[in-house]
């Protein structure tokens, strides 16, 4: 019951920002897009207040496939436990920059492009990123074996190619579009993980001003294409001072999410190292959040096949603390990996070890799902 009534009054906060056409003007000046859709611009605003009070729980993938089973209308691994689908849902648009008709995780974008409509349609979230192939030498996002980032920009040897490339990601974009044709808000987390090392456009593969200009003028590259429908989400993997999340940083006025990644490997019941390093990558995040008046998503995280019974609870909890945040998305459920002969999943299925505690967290107060998102009205 102390939830709903907490609903309720985040659905009455929600209902009353967006009460006049000139409220819902004023979020367009904390947009990086000035051209932004008024759905898009509801939808930030609705997030900038939702956070304040409560947490979106999301998950990769989840609509495609689960545990043991792929492509079942309807079927979530999520919704099977909880009986009800996340309240986020992360895609990925890797394969598009090839022409592929599937995406790096072999899902049909015919079947995304659907399955976001269908996410969407029930007042949930969607968050897009891309695992773009090497530009300069056409290998996977991966291939950190030149310096190729500087190759996608005005000038480089690879500019042409990746706008091309670019030019396939506005063609699938412009048709994720609503029941009444409008263009469906939606989280763009371009260059992920930028902090780490292992991705072409990371900062081991470029300098700082190189970063900033490949981000701008992706931003302006969509824009000119007739986009105005992305929340950009600045996304990184570790750091430990303000001064390192903030290198590579675009400005304040070409971004409108600040985020990170970061997984546990360790079991939490002997090593707490990943909720102290959360809460101290929270704290700093949380430091320049306030001074640039942004909000904060827990942009991906996960205990892979989850064998601690108690990680919803008692850790990932812990390691969002008191922080407001947006919301916090798990990795995919592939299933068994024949290539490292494991199994690969970051939510639980019927019968999965921390299922019984997923329901607890499910139950949270502060915890959304997508019957939640719904109620809230985010896109009104």
């Amino acid at each position: 019951m102390k939830k709903y009534l907490i609903l309720l009054l985040i659905s009455m906060t929600l209902g009353m920002s967006c009460s006049s056409k000139a409220q819902v003007d004023n979020t367009n000046s904390s947009l990086s897009d000035k051209k932004s859709t008024e759905e898009t611009k509801i939808l930030y605003k609705n997030l900038v207040k939702l956070s304040a009070k409560a947490i979106l729980f999301g998950h990769q993938d989840d609509l495609a496939y689960g545990v043991n089973w792929k492509y079942e209308a309807g079927r979530s691994d999520v919704k099977d436990v909880t009986g009800d689908y996340p309240g986020v849902y992360g895609w990925d648009l890797a394969g598009l920059e090839k022409k592929s008709d599937k995406n790096i995780d072999g899902v049909p974008f015919d079947k995304m492009r659907q399955y976001i409509k269908d996410g969407h349609s029930r007042g949930g979230i969607i968050t897009l990123s891309w695992h773009l192939d090497n530009p300069l030498t056409g290998k996977n996002a991966w291939d950190t074996s030149s310096k190729s980032l500087a190759s996608a920009l005005p000038g480089g040897k690879s500019h042409e190619k990746f706008k091309s490339w670019l030019d396939e990601g506005v063609k699938f974009i412009l048709t994720l579009k609503d029941k009444n044709g409008k263009p469906i808000p939606i989280l763009y987390r371009p260059y992920h993980e930028l902090t780490g090392t292992w991705f072409w456009w990371c900062k081991n593969n470029a300098s700082p001003e190189e970063f900033k200009a490949l981000w701008k003028f992706t931003m302006a590259y969509f824009q000119e294409k007739g986009i105005h429908n992305l929340i950009y989400v600045y996304n990184t993997a570790d750091f430990k001072t303000k001064e390192e999340f903030l290198e590579y940083y675009p400005g304040s006025n070409y971004v409108d999410v600040l985020s990170f990644d970061r997984y546990q490997y360790s079991d939490p019941t002997k090593d707490n190292s990943f909720v102290e390093n959360c809460q101290n990558q929270f704290k700093i995040m949380d430091e320049v959040a306030k001074e640039q008046n942004k909000i904060m998503a827990f942009a991906e995280t996960g205990y892979e096949a989850i064998p601690y019974d108690k990680w919803w609870t008692n850790t990932l909890m812990k390691a969002i603390g008191d922080y407001k945040i947006s919301y916090v998305l798990v990795w995919r459920n592939h299933g068994w990996q024949e290539s490292e002969k494991k199994m690969h999943y970051y939510a639980p299925f019927k019968g999965q070890t921390s299922e019984k505690d997923f329901i607890d967290f499910y139950n949270l107060d502060q915890i959304l799902f997508e019957k939640e998102a719904e109620k809230a009205n985010l896109y009104k």
